[in-house]
């Protein structure tokens, strides 16, 4: 028993028994618990490593096994320092003699041969805070295909009970390789693709048996059913998340050295709403007792048709296969993104709504899935002789042209096919101009797959003529008048600095893209080009439109003269 548990039993005795009770539901008993039982710290890593004859095994100056220690507690997530739950000296000690002939290991901390020691004094909740160090394994002189040997890290300290990591390292295994994949030619959305998949073990020893694992995002589906797959398909959650997945089991050995086709095609499905889907897939050793329990997880579906089976291929050549394998399509399809303006009525001193729509017309989805939910953007401009008070908090303000304030709005990707988003913004009209107009647009962009640019600019028109001069708000797309002074879409945009990033978010549009920073392009899987390989888009309203308003104010004056 520890001095501080000592001192706490003798204030207990003093109070008396109720005292003694109270402190006792106030946790005291607990601390002195807790001085007494050992604190459980178990070492974590990989505890396999697979050494190939025919490769770097990685990059050569990254680790293949992360040493750290897991403690029991939630972990800190928050700024500053980071609590400690232990404190007191402890020893990890690395043993790797087990690799004598088998492998060279570089080991971290102190080491001393294939043994090294590593301590530490606070130990903190969880792994994040609590790394010990990392494991380069390397083929040396002496190593042969099915070698193997172990390492084990173990640790001490008072006050703590760590579990060991044993870590097993074999040279030369099983190495499957898939066949590479090449783009299909004009395959267009929805109809189907038969890619030829694959295996050939490059390895030095067999495999008894194999795992081929198809993938394919939102846009595929598989829909050939083999009795020795089974199938898994999340429809639900993040857009980027979405997927299908079938895993099929191959009891038979795939010899060192051989290559394996597919007997029968496998077909992937692509949906009308396809564009730049990710299709992948992969073979791996089965490993013992698997094929009967790899079909029984949660929310899988077993299959029923005749197995699916692998055919022996000659004459093939390792050059040709690959450790991924995998493809984004279809390449071919379009969507239509489009915006549209607002019209409203009122006095000077007056607030009306404009809401800006937003929406992809299709028939394909914006998947960004290279990107990871990259947004992109359109900008507004208020209409003369009027300021926003409020904008949606997917809009940050930005100056365009250099002087004439804006706002940047983020729409966040993967987009649905038939997404459809408002954006209103307020505005205060400190002065009535009739028929005043402000610009929303689309980046100036050469995007291939929006259909029907000529729906990037929409308008938002503040006391068109012969509105009446009241507070009404209207729902009209805003669209120029038929004077033909009136700029057109064609009109190109200049993007500014941004004034204020407070606000910036992103507008989902039935995705599930992460909140961004206000994107500048559709990039990523997409394909569209930055203007002159920069990274800043014509974003903002161009010089004729400014050169148009100055001219229509100058002749509202006159008028009024």
């Amino acid at each position: 028993m520890t001095q501080q548990a000592r001192r706490l039993r003798a204030r207990l005795a003093a109070l008396g028994a109720v005292g003694a009770t109270a402190l006792a539901a106030a946790g005291v008993q607990g601390a002195a618990h807790a001085a007494e039982a050992p604190l459980p710290v178990v070492i974590t890593g990989e505890d396999r490593v697979d050494l190939s004859l025919h490769s770097d095994n990685g990059d050569p100056t990254e680790p293949q096994v992360d040493l750290r220690l897991d403690v029991p507690g939630e972990e800190f997530e928050g700024d500053g320092e980071v609590p400690a739950v232990h404190r007191g000296d402890y020893t990890i000690r690395i043993d790797a003699r087990g690799l004598k002939g088998v492998a060279q290991a570089d080991l971290p901390c102190d080491a001393d041969g294939l043994v090294a020691v590593c301590t530490g004094y606070e130990l903190y909740a969880g792994t994040t805070f609590n790394r010990v160090g990392g494991i380069r394994l390397d083929l040396s002189d002496d190593s042969e295909a099915g070698d193997t040997g172990k390492i084990v890290v173990t640790g001490e300290g008072e006050g703590l009970e760590f579990t060991p990591l044993t870590v097993d390292v074999r040279v030369g295994g099983p190495e499957l390789l898939n066949r590479e994949l090449s783009l299909p030619k004009d395959l267009k959305a929805g109809e189907t693709f038969e890619p030829p998949l694959g295996v050939m073990n490059v390895g030095g020893l067999p495999s008894e048996g194999a795992v081929l694992r198809l993938y394919g995002s939102r846009g595929l589906s598989f829909p050939d059913d083999f009795g020795n797959c089974s199938s898994t398909v999340v429809d639900t959650g993040p857009l980027l998340r979405q997927h299908t997945e079938v895993l099929c089991t191959f009891p038979d050995t795939l010899e060192a050295g051989a290559a394996y086709s597919l007997a029968d095609a496998v077909r992937v499905k692509t949906a009308d709403f396809a564009l730049h889907d990710i299709f992948s897939y992969s073979f791996r050793p089965l490993e013992p007792g698997e094929e009967k329990t790899l079909h029984q997880g949660e929310g899988r579906r077993p299959g029923s048709g005749p197995d699916l089976t692998l055919e022996r291929a000659e004459d093939a050549d390792p050059a040709q296969h690959t450790k991924y394998a995998e493809l984004d399509l279809p390449t071919t399809n379009t969507y239509d993104l489009a915006l549209t303006g607002a019209s409203a009525s009122g006095r000077a001193g007056d607030t009306v709504t404009a809401e800006i729509g937003f929406a992809n017309n299709g028939p394909a989805w914006i998947s960004a899935l290279r990107s990871g939910g990259e947004p992109f953007s359109f900008t507004v401009v208020a209409p003369e002789g009027s300021t926003v008070t409020s904008a949606p908090r997917e809009c940050r303000t930005i100056t365009v042209d250099g002087s004439v304030p804006g706002h940047r709005c983020s729409v966040a990707t993967p987009l649905l096919e038939d997404a459809r988003l408002t954006f209103p913004f307020e505005l205060r009209i400190d002065e009535v101009v009739e028929g005043a107009r402000g610009r929303v647009a689309m980046p100036d962009w050469d995007n291939p797959f929006d259909s029907d640019p000529s729906n990037d600019v929409a308008w938002i028109v503040l006391n068109a003529p012969g509105a009446p001069g009241d507070d009404s708000t209207g729902g009209s797309d805003g669209g120029p008048s038929d004077d033909p002074s009136t700029p057109g879409s064609g009109d190109g945009d200049t993007s500014g600095d941004d004034t204020d990033d407070a606000g910036a978010g992103s507008a989902s549009g039935g995705g599930s893209g992460d909140d961004a920073d206000g994107g500048l392009a559709l990039t990523g899987a997409q394909g569209v080009g930055l203007l002159g390989g920069a990274a800043v888009l014509a974003l903002g309203l161009g010089a004729a439109v400014v050169a148009y308003q100055r001219r229509r104010a100058g002749r509202d004056g006159e008028a009024a003269a």
